[in-house]
């Protein structure tokens, strides 16, 4: 069905956009002006050139946008609406343009009688695969407002637990940009004046002075140097960083630092263990789930060794077994799995061993937060001492001359 993007005034004479599916422009008007509105510009949506829908198939959806339609649309669904309707619904509540836009364009293939998983496969950046999947299970059971429902808590508190990971992370990361932009200026600014007194004396400089005297001058002179080879480091490591064989090798390097390796298994063991707890109570097949689980995970080095313990347990092989075998799974995890394999209770086992790794991987980004901060307070007095004493050296020195 074609969809027309309209401008109108509704009933208290207020302005309003979006878009509506009718059999011609006139339907369309004929529809507005049912809803009580005046419609005051009235035009044919475009397509794509591959006719996958509005334009709308490289749109991507923020995880706020992406969790909230999918509680409207789970909420519409348990009130016994139709599919198509639901959408129309959460459609029409949408208020940026672009979901509207996006839910219009999935609303006009499930019209035209395909199921909605296989309608939002249309558009893979905004709906991921982990949602697709789940949608068709639930599709398949015909518990598709249950699943929904599940899916919008999912999405909710992944990214409310992203929100505390990226909160914790703020104020260490001003602390040192805070310190590199006052040391920088320092070094830039402040000492070569204070050091052009001592150097005019003629006087022999302490070996500290005269090593910040060549760093301050060195800043100046070829301070727009480095700023290019930081800039083209950046650029050459997101080159790197496309390269899939480099890529897997970067990412196994960076699971070996001591600190960081940990916080890293612990964060992808407990996406990926909620993501195969929402996939399981979905109904989605065990292997297929874990193939899906493995794409959710960002180290490729982790990733490889899922996809390796998906392929164990296709041939006959357990989940505990294969997951103790990766190495990446901590062993309270391991134990929480392996019981709810003997129980026949796996997806709950698996809620449960995401919760408590969530846990226990906020309790370690606040430890290393706390570490963080007083180590860069004591690195930046460090530096700020040193530049002190540079200057107050040769000043001691001349008061030794004088006396």
């Amino acid at each position: 069905m074609p969809a027309f993007d309209y401008q109108a005034q509704d009933a208290s004479g207020r302005n309003c956009r979006g878009q509506q599916e009718a059999d011609s422009a006139r339907h369309a008007r004929q529809i507005l002006r049912e809803r009580g509105m005046r419609v005051t510009r009235l035009t044919a949506a475009r397509k794509n050139a591959r006719g996958t829908g509005f334009g709308q198939s490289a749109t991507r959806l923020g995880v706020t946008d992406l969790a909230l339609l999918t509680r409207q649309l789970s909420t519409l669904v348990h009130a016994g609406l139709p599919l198509e309707e639901a959408l129309a619904a959460v459609t029409a509540q949408s208020e940026k343009r672009a979901v509207s836009n996006l839910l219009a364009a999935v609303r006009s293939r499930v019209l035209e009688g395909h199921a909605l998983a296989t309608a939002m496969s249309a558009f893979p950046r905004a709906f991921p695969e982990l949602f697709r999947a789940t949608v068709a299970a639930g599709e398949r059971s015909g518990h598709l407002g249950q699943v929904l429902e599940q899916l919008a808590d999912y999405t909710e508190a992944r990214h409310a637990s992203r929100q505390k990971i990226q909160l914790a992370l703020v104020y260490p990361m001003i602390l040192m940009f805070a310190s590199v932009a006052i040391v920088g200026f320092l070094l830039g600014y402040v000492v070569p004046d204070v050091v052009k007194i001592f150097v005019d004396s003629g006087q022999p400089l302490p070996l500290l002075t005269q090593a910040m005297i060549a760093t301050s001058s060195a800043l100046r002179r070829y301070g727009w140097l480095l700023l290019v080879l930081l800039v083209a480091g950046i650029c050459m490591a997101r080159w790197v960083l496309r390269q899939p064989r480099l890529k897997l090798r970067w990412h196994g390097l960076l699971l070996d630092l001591p600190m960081v390796g940990k916080l890293l298994r612990a964060m992808e063991a407990a996406r990926f263990a909620s993501t195969l707890a929402i996939l399981g109570k979905s109904a989605v097949p065990l292997v297929d789930a874990l193939e899906i689980s493995a794409t959710v995970i960002a180290n490729f080095a982790i990733r490889q060794r899922m996809l390796d313990v998906a392929r164990s347990v296709r041939e006959g092989g357990t989940l505990a077994r294969g997951l103790e075998r990766s190495g990446d799974i901590p062993p309270m995890m391991l134990h929480l799995i392996a019981s709810g394999e003997r129980a026949g209770e796996l997806d709950s086992m698996l809620a449960r061993a995401s919760e408590q790794q969530e846990k226990t991987l906020a309790s370690r980004i606040a430890l290393v937060v706390s570490l963080f901060e007083p180590l860069m307070l004591v690195l930046m007095g460090g530096v700020v001492l040193l530049i002190v004493m540079a200057i107050l050296l040769p000043i001691l020195s001349l008061n030794q001359l004088v006396n």
